[in-house]
């Protein structure tokens, strides 16, 4: 980590990540940024990368004879910068040195290398980090940020602009509000949560985010964009050969349905880690002081962390001593998709779940009231990429004349719970969705990108991760009217209808259990496939205890009248994409009269 005089106390760069730390304050000035190392340092690594490929920007510079551009070159231009900062191009000749003049001799690629150079630094996913500890400025978060990122922003563009005007001499017509300075800022402090002295100790060294700032759109692009494998039970505690930096690492504390996951993620990982709070409410200073964790989750341990035994890398254990759940996911790019991250939270929480004898599900709950009065709450249960989160956006769609409001109380996965009364309600995991671009409506998807995360927009699987619902709707408990499997892989004709009913408890388990659907690119599977209870998340790790809670469950639905059957969306179809989702949602508005 670099040092340097300058407010910005501490900075990294990770690959395509620029991370500053600081305490107070930023750069306030012109004269400070560009008298800052970090400037200096993304100066060094701009004119490097134009080396590399033998730009014609490097004709701005004086080469050694090696071919190389000397530090001096640079810090000659950084004294030019902060002339123009301040002066037009014609009063600038009059202040430099000789050593420097040359450097003027060529406006117009002068011009051209600030261009470059304001573009190279914003090809960097760049994040704040404050640590106001000692200073309260974090009882004022929007204070903070305001002091930080916001003028940060401004003074980075503010002198791009001056300088790009003192060089030419002329103003825009046109100017474009870029974000100019960090992206992501968060204010993370250092918490005891951790009181056992023991193999956790180390995490209370980590700072815990507290508030985040955001500037959507986002567009990231990690190195991966499928998931393959599965999630796996070891009796290897990967905190035992976890040797950590607590300056490499950040906690997510999330609010995940009831309970409290932390999320540990290596800076190797920010872009994912920081998505999160698009996805899981961020517990709040009363949550995480009123209870102890339900799990937590190392994204980012060295490989030695993991048992070798394993089937697979993406390993989950139990902490005997203190009846905690921890996922660990190894630090290697082939696992950086944000689908991990999530998936093995999710695990963890259905792991929990199941201990406390609720019925863990993946699959999409909606409550509806429509515009006769009547409210109806619909669960459609399935795999990832079998149209459930799709058919209830073409439902939001076309069902604008009946419906007065939709509440989302799962978007991918939640938990049912029988009250002592025998009623059966519903919660949900998590307040954002994690979902295909290309599988929502153009109208949806861009009417929200200015809360939305986009990740490998260029690629297959593109995805998007947005806020959807709200932690008390998720929370509150909805009564269960309709249970329905996502059938994504069978047509529609006279046998078998897009809602088809199911008779008895028997006949549904029997399709839920299989769990077929065919895969749509999300994984590394392809073709039909099967996963029980279409959730590879907890319920095939403990099957046993799954089967005997699915059984009370189904049972129950049937005593109560709970209408269970499948949806056949066909979204696994080729050329059913679009279609498919919408004819299903039609033909729920239908039934729903």
């Amino acid at each position: 980590m670099k040092r340097n005089r300058s407010p910005v106390t501490q900075y990294k760069f990770v690959e395509q990540k620029a991370i500053i730390y600081i305490r107070d304050r930023v750069c306030e000035t012109a004269d400070e940024l560009l008298s800052s190392e970090i400037f200096f340092e993304v100066l060094r690594r701009a004119v490097n990368a134009l080396s590399r490929r033998q730009s014609p920007l490097i004709e701005l510079f004086e080469t050694a004879a090696d071919g190389t551009i000397p530090d001096q070159e640079l810090h000659h231009l950084v004294a030019i910068f902060r002339w123009l900062a301040k002066l037009p191009l014609e009063h600038v000749h009059k202040l430099v040195n000789a050593e420097q003049a040359h450097l003027l001799t060529k406006p117009t690629l002068l011009y051209d290398f600030v261009e470059y150079l304001y573009d190279y630094w914003r090809d960097y996913e760049r994040f704040l980090i404050c640590d106001s500890e000692g200073d309260a400025l974090d009882q004022r978060p929007y204070r903070t940020f305001n002091r930080t990122i916001e003028s940060l922003t401004h003074l980075v563009r503010s002198v791009y602009r001056d300088i790009q005007e003192n060089i030419s001499g002329q103003h825009p017509n046109i100017y474009r509000q870029i974000v100019a300075g960090a992206e992501i800022a968060a204010i993370a402090l250092p918490k005891p949560i951790f009181a056992i002295v023991d193999d956790l100790q180390a995490l209370n060294q980590i700072p815990v985010i507290r508030q985040v700032l955001m500037y959507p759109p986002l567009l990231l692009n990690p190195p991966m964009n499928k998931r393959s494998g599965q999630f796996v039970q070891t009796e290897q505690n990967p905190l035992e050969k976890l040797r950590l930096d607590a300056s490499e690492w950040l906690c997510y504390p999330a609010k995940v349905g009831p309970l409290l996951i932390l999320i540990y993620f290596h800076e190797l990982f920010y872009e994912l880690g920081f998505t999160l709070c698009n996805l899981f409410e961020l517990a709040e200073d009363n949550f995480l002081d009123s209870r102890s964790a339900d799990a937590i989750l190392l994204f980012g341990v060295p490989d030695e962390c993991i048992d070798p035994q394993a089937a697979y890398p993406t390993v989950f254990y139990h902490h005997p001593e203190n009846n905690l759940w921890i996922g660990a996911i190894p630090r290697r790019k082939e696992f950086g998709y944000f689908g991990y991250m999530k998936k093995m939270t999710l695990t963890l929480h259905n792991i929990v779940m199941m201990q406390r004898g609720r019925f863990p599900y993946h699959g999409a709950m909606v409550q509806f009231l429509l515009k006769n009065g009547r409210e109806f709450n619909l669960l459609i249960i399935g795999d990832t990429g079998a149209g459930k989160s799709e058919t209830l956006e073409a439902f939001r769609a076309i069902g604008e004349e009946a419906i007065r409001s939709m509440t989302i109380i799962a978007d991918d996965m939640g938990s049912l719970e029988i009250q002592t009364n025998g009623e059966i309600l519903a919660y949900g995991s998590e307040v954002g969705a994690f979902v295909r671009l290309d599988d929502l409506s153009p109208g949806y998807a861009f009417g929200r990108l200015d809360r939305t995360i986009i990740m490998n927009p260029s690629q297959v699987n593109a995805r998007v991760v947005l806020p959807v619902t709200t932690y008390s709707n998720i929370m509150r408990g909805a009564k269960l009217d309709m249970v329905l499997y996502a059938n994504n892989y069978e047509a529609v004709d006279a046998t078998h209808p897009i809602i088809e009913k199911f008779n008895t408890p028997e006949q549904a388990l029997a399709v839920f259990r299989e769990g077929k659907s065919m895969s749509k690119g999300t994984t590394t599977s392809t073709g039909l496939t099967q996963a029980y209870f279409a959730n590879i998340f907890g319920a095939p790790q403990f099957q046993s205890l799954h089967e005997t809670i699915a059984q009370r469950y189904f049972q129950a639905f049937f005593e109560r009248g709970i209408f269970v059957g499948q949806l056949r969306t066909r979204l696994g179809l080729p050329g059913w994409e679009r279609k498919g989702p919408e004819e299903a949602a039609r033909a729920l508005l239908e039934w729903l009269g």
